[in-house]
C-alpha cells in the first residue's frame, strides 16, 4: 500500500476546489474500472484518491480561518458544487502576498510545511503574481518540498531556481497547464493538420470567454498566458498570421465555464479557400484538475526517489515547460 501523497495549496480558487472535490468525488468511484475523465487511474504507483490536502493557503480574508472544505466555495470562487463536502479537515492560512511581502511570511510557509511533512507545493496563483510565486518557490525549497506550478508566471523556467532545485533533489514543475481539453490542444493539433496536408496558413485567431475569476485577472494581466498561448502555436511553420486574447472578457454568466472561438483561414490547391471555426465549450476548472492529478503524481513520485528538476514526463501536461532539466529555461 502505497503512502498518501502530503500536499499544500497556495491559492483556493477554483482549480483546487475542481481538484479537491473531484478526487473526493473519485474515492466514492475506486472499484469502478471506468473511472470517467481520469487520464491515469494510477500514476507513478499513486491512485487519483492517495492525495491529502495537508495545508492552505490564500490572501482572501474571506477564505482565510475558514475550513478548506467550506473556503473552496467562498469569495469569488463559483466551481460547480459536486460532492457534500471534502475529507479534510484543514484550515485556510493566511498566504504570501507578492506586493507586500515580509520575510515572516515566507517563514511562516516553511514552518507549515516542515510542521505538516508536506510532500508537493501546489501553486494555484492567479497569473501575473510572480513575487508571491518565487516566494512560495523559496519557501518550498527551504522546506525540502516539491512545486508544481499552474500560472503562466515564469518558475520552473527561471533559470537560477530551477538549478537550485535539481541540486536538492527536488521536482520544480511547470509553467502553465496544458488543459485536459483545452482550446490551445485543439488550435495546435488543427494547425498541425492542415500544415501537414500541404495547406498554406494566411491567418488563424483564438478568443476566450469565461465567468471565473482568472478570466477577469487574465482581462487586466494577460501578457504571461499570452506568451505561453504563443509557445504552444508559434513553432507550427509557415503560419502567416496568429493572434491570440487569453480573455476577450469576463462574462459573469458563464460562471466557471469557458468558451473558445477557434479560426483558421488558408488555401489549398491551386489557391482553393479553406476556413474552419471551431467553437469549444468546457468547465474550464475541470479541465485544469485533469492535469493538475497528473502533475502532483509525477513530483511526489520524483521527490520519494530523490530525482530534482524538471522531470520530461511532465512537459506534455505543460503549455510552457522549460527547455530541459538543467536551468535551461524557454
Amino acid at each position: 500500500m502505497v503512502d498518501h501523497i502530503r500536499m499544500a495549496v497556495a491559492g483556493v480558487g477554483n482549480n483546487v476546489s475542481a481538484l479537491l472535490q473531484g478526487i473526493e468525488y473519485y474515492r466514492h468511484k475506486m472499484g469502478d474500472p471506468s473511472l470517467v475523465g481520469v487520464p491515469h487511474p494510477r500514476l507513478n504507483g499513486f491512485g487519483v484518491e492517495e492525495i491529502r490536502c495537508v495545508a492552505a493557503f490564500d490572501v482572501d480574508p474571506a477564505k482565510i480561518g475558514h475550513p478548506l472544505t467550506e473556503a473552496i466555495h467562498g469569495s469569488t470562487n463559483n466551481f460547480p458544487h459536486i460532492v457534500d463536502a471534502i475529507s479534510e479537515s484543514v484550515t485556510v492560512e493566511d498566504g504570501i502576498r507578492g506586493d507586500a511581502m515580509h520575510p515572516s511570511h515566507v517563514e511562516q510557509v516553511v514552518r507549515r510545511l516542515h510542521d505538516t511533512a508536506a510532500e508537493v507545493l501546489l501553486l494555484s496563483l492567479p497569473t501575473s503574481r510572480p513575487t508571491a510565486a518565487l516566494a512560495y518557490a523559496e519557501a518550498a525549497l527551504s522546506a525540502g518540498v516539491a512545486v508544481v506550478n499552474c500560472s503562466a508566471d515564469s518558475v520552473a523556467r527561471d533559470p537560477g531556481l530551477l538549478r537550485r532545485f535539481t541540486s536538492a533533489s527536488l521536482p520544480l514543475l511547470g509553467d502553465d497547464l496544458a488543459s485536459q481539453f483545452g482550446s490551445s490542444l485543439i488550435h495546435r493539433a488543427l494547425l498541425d493538420l492542415l500544415s501537414r496536408r500541404g495547406l498554406h496558413i494566411d491567418g488563424t485567431y483564438q478568443v476566450n470567454l469565461g465567468g471565473n475569476e482568472d478570466f477577469r485577472n487574465l482581462r487586466d494581466s494577460g501578457a504571461p498566458k499570452l506568451t505561453s498561448k504563443l509557445n504552444v502555436l508559434s513553432t507550427v511553420p509557415g503560419i502567416a498570421s496568429l493572434s491570440v486574447i487569453p480573455s476577450g472578457g469576463h462574462v459573469p454568466f458563464l460562471m466557471d465555464r469557458k468558451v473558445a472561438h477557434i479560426s483558421i483561414e488558408g488555401r489549398g490547391w491551386a489557391g482553393a479557400r479553406v476556413a474552419v471555426e471551431v467553437r469549444l465549450e468546457v468547465q474550464d476548472s475541470s479541465n485544469a484538475a485533469g492535469v493538475i492529478i497528473d502533475l502532483v503524481r509525477i513530483a511526489a513520485e520524483g521527490r520519494r526517489r530523490a530525482v530534482g528538476g524538471f522531470l520530461g514526463e511532465a512537459a506534455a501536461l505543460l503549455k510552457s515547460p522549460p527547455l530541459d532539466g538543467n536551468g535551461s529555461g524557454r
